[in-house]
């Protein structure tokens, strides 16, 4: 489970972020590319915007799901 103390600092504000456990295994951009980003680095993804419409939570959902680590949350916000 993804831990909201360990967020991601790149994280847009919202309810969906991606924590410092992550491990960038690349399918969770493959999920939602229009949310997710690598960092300069690409040591981790980032939310880069937070979804705006129901295809978007729909996308967010499924790359919370499918990450291998649990590294993406969603905190309620």
């Amino acid at each position: 489970m993804a831990d909201k103390s360990s967020k991601q600092p790149e994280n847009v504000p919202g309810k969906y972020y991606v924590d410092q456990t992550c491990v960038p295994c690349n399918d969770c951009i493959k999920e939602a590319p229009g949310l997710l980003q690598y960092s300069s680095d690409e040591s981790h993804i980032f939310f880069k915007n937070q979804p705006t419409t129901p295809a978007e939570e729909k996308q967010a959902k499924a790359a919370m799901a499918m990450c291998p680590v649990d590294a993406i949350g969603d905190d309620g916000e």
